[in-house]
């Protein structure tokens, strides 16, 4: 009776571990009968993904216009360190760099100020966000960032136009990574560069929900699916990698 005892005990633990950290949606069915998609739809899956899942990785839930006000929390100035990234990327002055997934514009403002002769495309799939940062362009008075409203698969960027991709914890919630990566990588010039700075999933220890964090090693294999070659990773970041890529 003891040994059933403890087994049952066991069983009933791990069912409401299950219950616990993951989220059973009955709409959602596996799509392996189909070859040709590049995703996986699972029914039990992570509460904080949207139980898609690419090249083994769950696609996170996107951050909301909502919360925007985080984008602009003062201590992402020693958290994430956004004046060392912006050095790390060696922009020129007539360089032309999109910021995918640019929120309200707080790295495109940066690096703007470094591009007297260049352009920034500030892309991003919420207008609502966009509203924010081209009222924030108005206000820091900047003729040289142009905001361009995305779709879920598409950065809406001429072919062959960038130099540089930069995309700033916002990779991980691409609904349509394969896609979007297509479309960044058609618009790069020819030895162009996709920058990608995600936390570290490495480390357990960093206070990032699981899906909100990425391993070099996964993010390699997903540039190298769109052709893209690793150029190097600069670990100068407290808590993030930033890698780099070229077309």
């Amino acid at each position: 009776m003891k040994k059933y005892a403890v087994a049952t005990v066991i069983a009933l633990s791990f069912v409401f571990f299950a219950l616990f950290n993951f989220t059973y949606e009955p709409a959602v069915l596996a799509k392996e009968s189909n070859p040709a998609s590049y995703y996986q739809e699972k029914a039990i899956h992570s509460r904080d993904g949207i139980g898609k899942f690419y090249l083994g990785r769950e696609i996170a839930h996107v951050m909301g216009h909502q919360a925007m006000l985080w984008l602009e929390r003062p201590s992402r100035e020693t958290e994430e360190q956004p004046q060392a990234v912006v050095e790390a990327l060696c922009l020129q002055p007539n360089d032309v760099v999109a910021d995918i997934g640019a929120g309200t514009g707080y790295m495109s403002f940066r690096m703007a100020n470094l591009l007297p002769e260049g352009q920034v495309f500030a892309v991003d799939i919420q207008p609502e966000m966009l509203d924010a940062l081209n009222f924030l362009k108005q206000e820091n008075k900047l003729t040289n960032v142009e905001t361009i409203l995305g779709t879920e698969t598409n950065p809406q960027l001429p072919d062959e136009s960038i130099d540089l991709a930069l995309m700033v914890d916002a990779y991980h919630e691409f609904e349509y990574p394969r896609e979007m990566m297509e479309g960044i990588v058609r618009s790069l010039k020819p030895g162009g560069k996709s920058v990608l700075v995600e936390y570290r999933q490495e480390n357990p220890l960093i206070p990032i929900k699981p899906l909100h964090k990425m391993s070099q090693k996964q993010v390699k294999k997903e540039m190298k699916a769109v052709g893209l070659t690793w150029q190097e990773t600069k670990d100068i970041l407290p808590q993030q990698h930033l890698m780099i890529f070229t077309k």
